[in-house]
């Protein structure tokens, strides 16, 4: 996908329109969906009245003018941090609106005749729409295949430049608006209007134009908003206090102080972390339809996915070559080759492939002349080559027993070996394929579905995450345990059906658990659309596209690992500045508060353990902290806190060691820095 592309998180153009961009969410009216950052834009504003004042009246200017300055700049900080985030995902989105084009569409008066056609603009289809696509054309808009079979390149969608098969019926039948057929030609019926096409869907969400907060940034906000009322009481009864103290205290140092204290830093990155949560996803090409989805990826319990492509190789593989009495295993493996030579089929160059890497058979390029190469049917269940006076077959047991018994024109006793095989290789689960020469049996080829190396370390981290996986096949019990042993899932659902799944999911949420699947087809639609967590293939069906909440472009099932961990450092990183953020306002406290009261109170001298010149130099010096530290933590806020297969007692306790402690010491060390520069240059 062209989203897909880097972008740098301080690229000087993104930092550019970023900074034009916090200036104009100055807006109250935007600045009110984030409540402490819109008090902060309040008091800036009384201070800057004050400031305004002074200035008539001839007061010295100097210290309210810089808390004015350091509160819009805590402010502007703020707004810069949600424009920098959006802007990458604009650079994104104008990426992708370079596929967007007024496309001439060749609509067709009858779906069945190919002749009557009529150019239009794309723009003026309708749904339901029928329009023909030859070799070279773009896809006017979303649809369903309803004629044909082409070749699609949809780089401008997936950024994979490999062109990918497309037909009617089937799981392959949708196509996406905007790329290009590159051989042969479709029949299309639309599906999207125009506007509303996955293209559309996909730029207006990667701009963040339909993001809204999940529910625990509802929850979160209404804690931070709950923390300023409370910090804003406590600051209105320090005006009497200081008064009753005979040491009364200016407006802009009070309002200085409210806003050192209010949880500024996760306030203004809040907003942030949540667009880059979105923006990561977009990264590994997949598209999330809201922030509660990838939210919920963060929280999932069980994970469902389905063995073919997912867990296995998709293509059953030859393993091993079981010979009987009488015959070698690389005479079985010789034979076994030239019954395989011309056999296309992703079985037949495992045979040669196995031959070669494990007996040493040399696998010449092509049969031997004069050979007759007799492809499979359904009807005979085998395969085979005619050569001279030999006839080789390879197939289904029954079918090699029956070609055995005609080639011998007898029944010919079964070798206990071919016997014994057999069933050993039906009881793993795998295939067995017979093998035979001139009416005699040679011995059985073992066909496997392949584990794929990688994937049982990948299901162990899964369970190290607290997440429990379950494969889903349409396999019988036997060859569904097999399987689901060696790759090390949880458990697993044999012969699986639609109602299945869904029955499978619903249970599961009536335990409280939530849950994550992914699917390509029609019949996958019910699960998707009922998982907390459906994740549909870009190359599926319309109707498995429509009722997931997030949207593969890549179409690799194995995604689900990669969503659910970002879905965790999205949760992650929100906790984490939190914590520091809580942290962050409870050492300033520590800070400001004797600073502002030793001269009324001189037994607060003892909490001063930083030793702050003055009481305008400490509240100054937390007034600049405030602010740079925002700007300090947006890297980390786009980046997201680095996420590790670990319990939640070891997550909290690493948390609370980094963030919470470093969040109550970073704050006296930068502001006794500050302190000690501002007194130098005599700013306070």
């Amino acid at each position: 996908m062209a989203a897909k592309a880097a972008t740098s998180t301080f690229r000087p153009d993104l930092v550019g329109r970023a900074m034009v961009d916090a200036f104009k969410k100055l807006n109250p009216v935007a600045l009110m969906r984030n409540p402490v950052i819109f008090v902060t834009e309040v008091v800036a504003a009384v201070v800057t009245v004050l400031f305004v004042r002074d200035l008539l009246a001839g007061n010295p200017l100097l210290f309210t003018g810089q808390i004015m300055a350091w509160l819009w700049f805590t402010v502007l900080f703020a707004n810069f941090a949600e424009a920098i985030a959006e802007g990458r995902g604009r650079a994104q989105a104008d990426s992708l609106r370079k596929a967007r084009t007024d496309t001439v569409a060749k609509r067709m008066a009858s779906p069945k005749d190919r002749r009557a056609i009529q150019s239009v603009s794309a723009l003026d289809l309708k749904v339901g729409d029928h329009v023909l696509v030859e070799t070279g054309d773009l896809v006017p808009g979303d649809g369903e295949i309803v004629e044909g079979i082409a070749s699609v390149n949809e780089a401008a969608v997936t950024g994979e430049s490999a062109p990918v098969i497309r037909e009617a019926g089937g799981d392959r039948s949708a196509v996406t608006g905007g790329t290009t057929v590159v051989s042969d030609w479709l029949v299309v019926r639309i599906t999207a209007a125009p506007g509303s096409s996955f293209l559309d869907r996909m730029i207006a969400l990667v701009e963040g134009a339909e993001r809204q907060k999940t529910p625990n940034e509802l929850a979160l906000t209404i804690l931070l908003v709950g923390m300023t009322l409370i910090f804003l009481i406590a600051v209105v009864t320090l005006t009497g206090l200081s008064s009753y103290a005979g040491a009364a205290v200016s407006v802009p140092i009070l309002v200085a102080l409210l806003v050192t204290l209010i949880p500024t830093t996760i306030g203004g990155l809040l907003s942030a972390i949540g667009i880059a949560g979105m923006d990561r996803l977009i990264r590994h090409n997949v598209l999330a339809m809201s922030g509660k989805a990838v939210e919920a990826s963060g929280d999932v319990d069980t994970l469902l996915l389905d063995k073919t492509g997912t867990i296995t190789f998709g293509n059953r593989m030859a393993s091993e070559f079981v010979a009987v009495q009488g015959v070698t295993d690389t005479e079985a493996a010789h034979i076994a080759v030239e019954a395989s030579l011309a056999d296309e089929t992703a079985e037949g160059r495992s045979i040669l492939v196995l031959a070669r890497e494990k007996y040493g058979v040399s696998v010449p390029e092509a049969p031997p002349a004069g050979s007759t190469f007799i492809p499979f049917s359904a009807a005979t269940r085998l395969s085979g080559v005619d050569t001279g006076s030999k006839t080789i077959r390879k197939g289904s047991v029954d079918a090699i027993r029956r070609f055995v018994r005609e080639t011998a024109g007898r029944d010919v006793p079964e070798p206990a070996a071919f016997t014994q095989a057999v069933e050993r290789i039906a009881k793993s689960g795998g295939t067995p394929l017979g093998l035979a020469e001139n009416g005699r049996y040679i011995g059985v080829i073992h066909l496997k579905d392949v584990v794929k190396p990688d994937i049982k370390e990948r299901f162990a981290e899964l369970r190290r995450m607290g997440i429990r996986t379950v494969m889903v096949t349409g396999d019988n019990p036997v060859t569904a345990a097999a399987i689901a042993g060696e790759a090390g899932v949880d458990d697993f659902i044999a012969e699986a059906t639609p109602q299945d799944k869904l029955n499978y999911i619903r249970n599961e949420q009536r335990q409280g658990r939530l849950v994550a699947m992914c699917g390509d087809g029609t019949n996958d639609a019910p699960a998707l659309a009922q998982a907390d967590v459906g994740v549909a293939m870009q190359t599926g069906t319309q109707a498995a596209r429509e009722a997931g909440n997030m949207v593969d472009l890549d179409s690799d099932p194995t995604k689900l690992i990669e969503i659910v961990g970002i879905g965790k450092q999205l949760l992650m990183t929100r906790g984490s500045l939190t914590t520091f953020s809580i942290a962050n306002d409870v050492a300033k406290y520590f800070a400001i508060i004797p600073a502002l009261f030793i001269a009324a109170i001189p037994e607060l001298g003892v909490l001063n353990v930083m030793r702050l010149a003055t009481p305008e130099s400490a509240i100054l010096s937390a007034v600049i902290f405030n602010a740079l530290v925002i700007v300090a933590l947006i890297p980390l806020a786009l980046r997201g806190v680095p996420y590790r297969p670990m319990d939640a007692a070891t997550v909290l306790r690493r948390n609370l060691l980094i963030y919470g402690l470093g969040g109550i010491l970073v704050p006296f060390v930068g502001i006794k820095i500050i302190d000690v520069a501002v007194s130098a240059l005599g700013l306070a």
